[in-house]
C-alpha cells in the first residue's frame, strides 16, 4: 500500500485535511449580506422580497433529507460531486445575474437558483461530518468542533479574500462562490474515504494531539484575519500579500499527514513488525467447537431480543424511534432558538448596516464569522474535556450560548454606539457554540447508524428559523418602518428599524435556555454513562502498559 492510501495513517489525515477545506469554502451560504444590496437594487426589491430571496437560500437546506438518506446508501465521493455541481450551477447563474451578463431572471426563477446554492452545502457537509465523525468517532467534540469552525471562518475567508483582491466586487464574489467550492469538492473526492475508527490507547492519543495542532492552526488563521479586517484599508499590494499568505495558512494542517508519510517512510519495518504482532495475537487460540457454537445461539437470541424492544438514549436509533422521543424534540426546538436567530442577523446584516449609516458592512459579515469560528472550535473542545473529565451534559453548553446570545439581541435592541460590533461578535460565538455541540450531541444520543439522515433533519431548523424570523419577522416589520423609493424598492434609517425584531429574538432565546437546561437534565445519565466507561477504559490501558 501506499504511504498515502486512504486506509493509512497519513491517508486518514490526508482525507481530513480535506474536509477541513471543504468546510473552509461551504459556508457560502452565510455570506448573502455580501451581494444582497446589488439585488436588491438591481432587481428592485422590497426588504420583505429580499428577506424571502435569502428564505429560499435556506430552503434549499430542507432537501438536505435527500444528503441525509443518500448517506446511508452513496459513498462520499458521489455525496460531494453532487453538492459541488450544484453550487457552482446555483452560484453561477446568481453571478451571470450580478455581473449584468444575462438581464434579471423573473423572481421565482432567482429562488430556484437560490435554493440550489443553499442545498448544496448540505451534500458538502453531510459528507464531511458523516464521515469523519465515524473515522473519529471517539473524539466527536474536536471532530465537530473544528469542522464547524472552519465553516464558521469561511464567510471571513470569502469576505477577506475578495476585498483584498477584488475590493469587495459583489459579481467577482460570486465567482468565487462558484468555482472555489467546486474545485475544492473534487480534491476531497480523491482523498477522503470512510475507514475503521482507532483502536488502540496509542491511535486515540496521538488524534488527541493532532487535533490541538490542528486547533492552533485554526486560531492562527481566525487572528490572522481578524487583524486584517481591524486594521482598516489596505493598498493593493499589501492586499495581495494578505491573500498569498492566507493560502499558505490554509494549506498547512497538510504538514501533519506529510509527518505521518515521513515517519512511515523511515521506519516501515518497525510498523509493518508490530502489525505482524498485533495479527498474531488476535488470530484465534482455538477452533471453533460446539460449545461454542451453542453460546453464539444464545448471542443471537439475545440480540434479537433487544433489537424487539425500544433503544434508550445512548444506542442505535431509527429515524422513527429518534422522532417518537421528546429529547428529539427538545433539541429541535431549542435549536431553532438558536440557529433561527443568529441566521436573521446573518441574512440583514447589510440592511441593519445601513439602517444605523453604516456603508460598508463586510466588516460586520466578518466579525460574525470569525466570532463564530472561536464559538464553534471553543464549544467542541471544551465540552469535550469537560465530558471526559466530570461527564458534564453537553447541552449545558447549548444553555450558556442561549442567554449570552439574548443578551446580545438586548444591546442591538438599544442600538447604542459601537453596539452592531458587539452584537455580531456574541451572535457570531453563540451561534458557533450552537451548531458545534448539536452535532455531536445528536450522535451521542441517537447514535451514528443513521445519523446523516438525524442530522439533516436537525438542520432543517435553518430554513425553517429562517422563515420565521428572517422572512415573515423580520421582512414584515423592516417594511413597517421603511419608506418606499422611485424604483419600487424601500428602505429604512435608524435604529427603530429592527429595535422590535431584536427584542422577540431576545425572548426566543431566553425559552431555548430553558430547553436546553432540561435536555442537560435529562440527559445527565447518558453523559454519566459515557465518562464512567472512558474512564474505566482508561484505567485498564494503563493497568495493561503497567
Amino acid at each position: 500500500m501506499g504511504l498515502l492510501s486512504p486506509t493509512s495513517a497519513a491517508g486518514k489525515w490526508l482525507g481530513f485535511v480535506t474536509a477541513i477545506w471543504v468546510q473552509a469554502i461551504s459556508g457560502n451560504n452565510y455570506t448573502f449580506s455580501n451581494y444582497s444590496d446589488a439585488l436588491k437594487s438591481l432587481m428592485a426589491l422590497t426588504q420583505l422580497q429580499l428577506n424571502n430571496l435569502s428564505v429560499a437560500k435556506d430552503v434549499g437546506k430542507a432537501f438536505g433529507l435527500l444528503a441525509g438518506i443518500a448517506s446511508d446508501r452513496l459513498p462520499t465521493s458521489v455525496i460531494l460531486l453532487i453538492g459541488s455541481i450544484e453550487g457552482f450551477i446555483g452560484y453561477g447563474v446568481q453571478w451571470l445575474v450580478v455581473s449584468r451578463r444575462i438581464q434579471p431572471l423573473p423572481y421565482w426563477a432567482m429562488c430556484i437558483f437560490m435554493c440550489m446554492g443553499g442545498n448544496s452545502t448540505t451534500w458538502m457537509n453531510t459528507a464531511i461530518l458523516v464521515t469523519c465523525i465515524r473515522n473519529f468517532r471517539k473524539n466527536r467534540g474536536p471532530v465537530s468542533g473544528i469542522l464547524k469552525g472552519y465553516v464558521g471562518l469561511s464567510t471571513a475567508i470569502f469576505t477577506d479574500l475578495c476585498s483584498a483582491l477584488f475590493s469587495n466586487d459583489p459579481a467577482k464574489f460570486l465567482v468565487m462562490l462558484a468555482v472555489i467550492p467546486f474545485v475544492v469538492c473534487l480534491t476531497a473526492i480523491v482523498f477522503l474515504r470512510e475507514i475503521p475508527p482507532s483502536s488502540t490507547s496509542a491511535e486515540e492519543n496521538d488524534e488527541t494531539r493532532f487535533f490541538s495542532v490542528i486547533n492552533v492552526l485554526a486560531v492562527i488563521i481566525a487572528l490572522y484575519l481578524l487583524a486584517f479586517d481591524v486594521t482598516g484599508a489596505h493598498g493593493r499590494l499589501l492586499s495581495q500579500v494578505f491573500a498569498a499568505v492566507l493560502l499558505v495558512l490554509l494549506a498547512s494542517p497538510m504538514s501533519i499527514p506529510i509527518y505521518l508519510a515521513l515517519k512511515n517512510f523511515i521506519r516501515p519495518s518497525s510498523d509493518s513488525k508490530s502489525m505482524d504482532i498485533e495479527r498474531n495475537v488476535t488470530e484465534p487460540l482455538l477452533s471453533k467447537e460446539p460449545v461454542v457454537e451453542a453460546e453464539e445461539e444464545k448471542k443471537v437470541e439475545v440480540m434479537e431480543f433487544v433489537e424487539k424492544r425500544r433503544p434508550v438514549l445512548g444506542e442505535e436509533h431509527t429515524i422513527l424511534e429518534a422522532l417518537r422521543t421528546m429529547d428529539f424534540w427538545i433539541l429541535f426546538v431549542s435549536f431553532l432558538c438558536g440557529v433561527g436567530t443568529g441566521l436573521t442577523v446573518m441574512n440583514n446584516m447589510g440592511q441593519m448596516g445601513l439602517a444605523l449609516g453604516y456603508t460598508d458592512v463586510s466588516m460586520f459579515v466578518s466579525l460574525t464569522s470569525i466570532w463564530g469560528f472561536f464559538g464553534r472550535i471553543l464549544s467542541g473542545w471544551i465540552s469535550e474535556y469537560f465530558i471526559k473529565k466530570a461527564g458534564t451534559p453537553r447541552p449545558i453548553w447549548n444553555a450558556a450560548s442561549q442567554i449570552l446570545m439574548a443578551v446580545g439581541y438586548g444591546l442591538m435592541a438599544m442600538a447604542m454606539p459601537g453596539s452592531l460590533y458587539v452584537g455580531s461578535i456574541v451572535v457570531g460565538i453563540c451561534y458557533g457554540v450552537r451548531i458545534a455541540v448539536s452535532v455531536p450531541t445528536a450522535s451521542e444520543l441517537f447514535g451514528l447508524k443513521y445519523y446523516g439522515l438525524i442530522y439533516n433533519i436537525l438542520i432543517l431548523n435553518l430554513p425553517l428559523g429562517s422563515f420565521l424570523f428572517s422572512g415573515l419577522l423580520a421582512g414584515f416589520l423592516y417594511d413597517s418602518q421603511a419608506t418606499r423609493t422611485s424604483g419600487g424598492g424601500n428602505t429604512c434609517l435608524g435604529a427603530h428599524c429592527y429595535r422590535l425584531v431584536f427584542v422577540v429574538m431576545a425572548i426566543v432565546c431566553i425559552i431555548g435556555f430553558g430547553l436546553d437546561v432540561l435536555l442537560a437534565i435529562r440527559t445527565k445519565s447518558i453523559y454519566s454513562k459515557i465518562y464512567a466507561s472512558r474512564r474505566s477504559k482508561k484505567t485498564s490501558s494503563v493497568s495493561n502498559g503497567q
